[in-house]
């Protein structure tokens, strides 16, 4: 263990007093949000590594667990002011879903990363908040040229029909943007993709029956295995694009759920070589996976 991890079991670190001493186990913070960010990242460390060793599902766990959320729940405040001018009234959804993105990070950093949590959790939460305007402003996934388009239509509707007293025709609204009638249907089209309307909406009565049908009544469930599948998809031939050893590191991290000891004993390397592989190639998968969308 660390000279800083026993210096913060013996001794609180802030000036709040917020952490206890406990002889044997974690320390006891009393209030992990006053925790100084210089004292959160050496404490995180220590609860980090308590983390890998604890059982989960235990009271020491789940305290491990919860402190280290509390104490980085500044960087989701960071993450998000980047998104305060994205609509009124959604800064505590922001938050919400920012949290969940950086409970996703303290579930999935390793200490072997040798990268700091900071650097590690930002993306998740900045993804997760990402992932919330996607799923939340669009009810299905439009290209950005569409969602564009969408806008500047709107506009153009509302001041051509202030001049003409009426709605704009496809024709008018074409000549006024300098597009062509398709591009402008196929805005109007993707444009239905902004709502979707209440699977409660009635559409009928059914037959020698009173009962009222609706659209929830005809329409199938979502299948939460589908974006799996299309990750999978889009991985696949990534994969084959590795060499041969990286694609085995991968598979056996993966495929086989070796740990990272196990598969530098099979290749005669280092547990830290492998996570710095790891590390390299799962950068590598994610940066041109993502290209792809």
């Amino acid at each position: 263990m660390s000279t800083t991890s026993q210096r913060l079991r013996r001794s609180a670190v802030s000036e709040h007093g917020t952490v206890a001493t406990a002889p044997g186990a974690l320390p006891r913070v009393e209030d992990p949000a006053k925790i100084a960010p210089k004292d959160a990242r050496a404490l995180g460390a220590l609860f980090f590594e308590q983390l890998q060793v604890l059982e989960e599902g235990t009271h020491e766990f789940q305290y491990a667990r919860n402190t280290l959320i509390e104490m980085n729940l500044s960087l989701v405040h960071f993450a998000a002011k980047r998104f305060r001018n994205r609509g009124s009234g959604e800064m505590e959804d922001i938050i919400q879903v920012g949290t969940i993105g950086l409970i996703k990070a303290i579930d999935r950093f390793e200490l072997s990363r040798e990268v700091e949590f900071t650097s590690f959790a930002i993306p998740y939460i900045v993804g997760e908040i990402k992932r919330f305007f996607r799923d939340s402003t669009w009810a299905v996934h439009v290209p950005r040229r569409l969602q564009e388009l969408r806008v500047t239509l709107a506009k153009t509707r509302e001041t051509l029909a202030g001049r003409l007293d009426r709605d704009p025709t496809v024709a008018e609204l074409a000549e006024h943007l300098d597009l062509t009638e398709e591009e402008v249907i196929e805005g109007l089209i993707a444009a239905n993709g902004y709502t979707a309307g209440s699977l409660d909406l009635p559409i009928g009565v059914e037959q020698n029956s009173a009962e009222t049908v609706t659209y929830g009544d005809i329409k199938g469930d979502v299948d939460p295995t589908m974006e799996l599948v299309e990750d999978l998809h889009a991985l696949a031939p990534l994969l084959e694009q590795l060499e041969e050893r990286d694609r085995e590191i991968v598979a056996m991290r993966f495929g086989q759920e070796m740990t990272q000891a196990q598969i530098g004993e099979k290749l005669g390397i280092s547990q830290m070589h492998v996570s710095r592989l790891l590390t390299r190639l799962l950068a590598k998968l994610r940066k041109e996976m993502l290209a792809q969308n």
